[in-house]
């Protein structure tokens, strides 16, 4: 199958409530994650690095920042005059509401799928991070003969989120041929990460029908309600890094995770970069009494104090004698002189005055939003 073949669908707001404050002004997709990217990068991204050329961006709600990320797609060469990026109005079809489910947002942008080329399409959430060969996934449904795609991993249940799709019983071919919802089964978990890949028409159908008896879970109501009737199979994504941002415990370890360059090497990958829109900036200046040690540090920063194990975005002013470890700084947060923080994760334009000091736990961080004063 020809990337080009395949419309691509990233969901923006799934999840989002699993955030919290991280996703209190904007969508789950434009969280600002691992110093300079935005978690909506990871599966536009990955789709067109597998050929795919034309991409929706269904959203709910407070998509400004968004917007203003994506623009025109042209960091991800989906500035086209022929397909491109779009971003889907977040309001169903001849109503002024605001969708409720997946089922829904489909649904009211039926008009979109519509009107593209495509014979298949791939649809993604953005509260996934991970580096996915799509070519692969698209190859594995071809010669399976499979009706739907679901990729997943086995791994550790996600707390946070429900409605995750497991995958109880799998035969040797990769077909899945029980599943159930939220396993409360201990340890690793064949599990969905939501994406899902099938042919055009038949998703149709599926949300048509599915929409006309106001069923609302795509999980229980289309993929199990047709397990017997349609071919259903697995790709293992287990050996990729893959980390699912279930709740703001679960972004700061996954988030401080790629601190560790083994992990760092399995997500970015040389030959599956993940692309993003730059903000020019100068770089980033160090004083000569600061210290760096295991941190990743965006440009565009002026480091004057002391940071250990912490990610720290463009923009963002550290203040002499300051100590910041274990932490998470996003754009241009400013930490006076003598401040001392640690396990904080720190929204944008957050400004800590001189000598404060905060501290949290490693399995509790403190968290602050947009703009704090502190």
């Amino acid at each position: 199958m020809n990337g080009k073949k395949v419309l691509g669908v990233i969901f923006a707001n799934i999840h989002e409530e699993a955030l919290g404050i991280l996703t209190a002004t904007r969508t789950m997709g434009s969280v600002p994650f691992c110093s300079r990217y935005r978690l909506i990068d990871f599966p536009l991204s990955n789709m067109v690095e597998s050929g795919i050329t034309k991409i929706g961006v269904i959203t709910n709600a407070n998509f400004q920042s968004l917007m203003d990320h994506v623009g025109t797609g042209k960091p991800w060469d989906l500035s086209r005059k022929s397909d491109g990026l779009f971003i889907l109005p977040p309001f169903n079809v001849g109503t002024a509401a605001m969708w409720g489910n997946r089922i829904d947002a489909i649904y009211g942008n039926k008009g979109f799928f519509d009107q593209s080329n495509q014979s298949y399409v791939v649809m993604s959430d953005c509260n996934n991070v991970l580096s996915l060969d799509y070519s692969a996934l698209f190859d594995a449904h071809d010669k399976t003969g499979a009706d739907i795609t679901i990729v997943g991993v086995k791994a550790p249940m996600p707390d946070g989120i429900s409605s995750i799709l497991c995958f109880d019983k799998v035969d040797a071919d990769g077909k899945i041929t029980e599943m159930s919802l939220d396993s409360k089964a201990d340890g690793n978990v064949y599990h969905s990460v939501n994406i899902i890949l099938m042919k055009k028409y038949l998703l149709d159908s599926l949300v048509t029908t599915a929409h006309s008896k106001n069923e609302i879970s795509f999980q229980r109501n289309i993929i199990m309600a047709n397990a017997e009737n349609l071919k259903i199979y697995a790709y293992d994504a287990t050996e990729s890094f893959v980390g699912t941002l279930s709740s703001v415990q679960a972004y700061y370890d996954v988030s401080m995770s790629l601190l560790e360059k083994e992990y760092r090497n399995r997500l970015f990958k040389k030959d599956s970069p993940i692309y993003t829109k730059e903000r020019d900036d100068m770089p980033s200046i160090y004083g000569p009494d600061s210290k760096l040690c295991n941190s990743l540090t965006a440009d565009g920063c002026i480091i004057k104090g002391e940071v250990e194990n912490s990610i720290i975005f463009k923009g963002v002013k550290i203040g002499k004698g300051a100590v910041v470890k274990n932490s998470i700084l996003m754009q241009d947060t400013v930490i006076g002189e003598n401040a001392k923080l640690n396990c904080v994760i720190s929204d944008k334009d957050v400004n800590i005055k001189e000598g404060a000091e905060l501290s949290g736990a490693p399995n509790f961080p403190v968290s602050l939003t947009k703009g704090t004063r502190i």
